[in-house]
């Protein structure tokens, strides 16, 4: 594996040494005078599937983003495998290519072999047929797909996930779910998925972390038996775990929905579309592993 040159805080490496895909230590991230990042650390093993929950400014798409390699002006320690591949919520295909050039773009090896490969990851999502169809006439799931396809064409031992599957509708969420799970079970990489969602990490992670303030405030792992169904008593109790630790008060919300107000979720503050607050302290990280 090589150094990612330009910034000490990538480096294009799994951590020598340690058994880990991903090791990040001490992640700061400032905007002017906002610190976003304020001394991020996390690990994730070869094949671990982790989902990284916070309110809208915590910061989870800044760190997404430095792992990725796409931001140089981090600080601390990132050590992450060469081979890696995003998928955005954006599907960002490029409109004057085939969904076949899409997955295949800038894929190392002969023509041959790049529409071999890209025809096999495509089947592999389901959407046989569609290689030579224009990105303009998929829908907002198949256009989602080829972007699964094009990031797993790769063979990436790190595969970052920034809220791919926010735009969908519920039904088409749903299916989505069941295929990262069928394609992370073939394929076997580490997997950071940032999401909103607290279901969304509960049905598909095997940790769950927190980020709040800049830093880790919780890490637990999912211990719900599989199939994992929303009324099993162990995903209930870990979604009020995590909605707690994202400060949204359940029963306050239950009451205005049973009195027929609608207002935002109730946050330790309220949700901010700016970088997070600079602050003095960093929150204490539980662990529950």
């Amino acid at each position: 594996m090589s150094v990612l040159a330009g910034a000490p805080a990538n480096r294009d490496l799994g951590a020598p040494g340690t058994g880990l895909a991903v090791s990040a230590r001490g992640v700061v991230r400032t905007f002017g005078d906002r610190a976003v990042l304020r001394g991020v650390d996390v690990e994730l093993r070869p094949g671990e599937f982790v989902a990284l929950l916070g309110r809208s400014g915590s910061g989870k798409t800044t760190f997404l983003r430095a792992l990725a390699g796409l931001d140089r002006q981090v600080e601390g320690d990132i050590f992450v495998p060469a081979a890696r591949s995003v998928v955005f919520q954006d599907p960002r295909l490029l409109p004057w290519a085939t969904v076949l050039d899409n997955v295949v773009l800038g894929l190392a090896g002969g023509r041959r072999a790049a529409a071999a490969a890209g025809r096999a990851a495509l089947a592999e999502v389901g959407l046989t047929g569609h290689e030579d169809d224009w990105p303009k006439t998929l829908s907002g799931g198949e256009a989602q797909r080829a972007a699964l396809a094009r990031a797993l064409v790769r063979q990436p031992a790190l595969l970052l996930l920034d809220e791919p599957f926010g735009a969908l509708d519920a039904l088409t969420r749903i299916r989505m779910h069941a295929l990262v799970q069928q394609l992370h079970a073939h394929h076997a990489p580490a997997v950071l998925l940032v999401t909103h969602d607290v279901d969304e990490a509960i049905l598909l992670a095997d940790r769950a972390l927190v980020l709040t303030d800049g830093a880790i405030s919780l890490d637990v792992r999912v211990e719900v038996a599989s199939p994992r169904l929303r009324r099993d008593p162990a995903f209930v109790d870990l979604r009020s775990r995590l909605l707690a630790e994202l400060g949204v008060d359940e029963a306050a919300e239950g009451a205005r929905a049973l009195d027929g107000q609608a207002s935002p979720p109730t946050h330790r503050d309220a949700p901010d579309p700016s970088p997070d607050r600079p602050s003095t302290d960093h929150p204490r990280t539980r662990s529950s592993r």
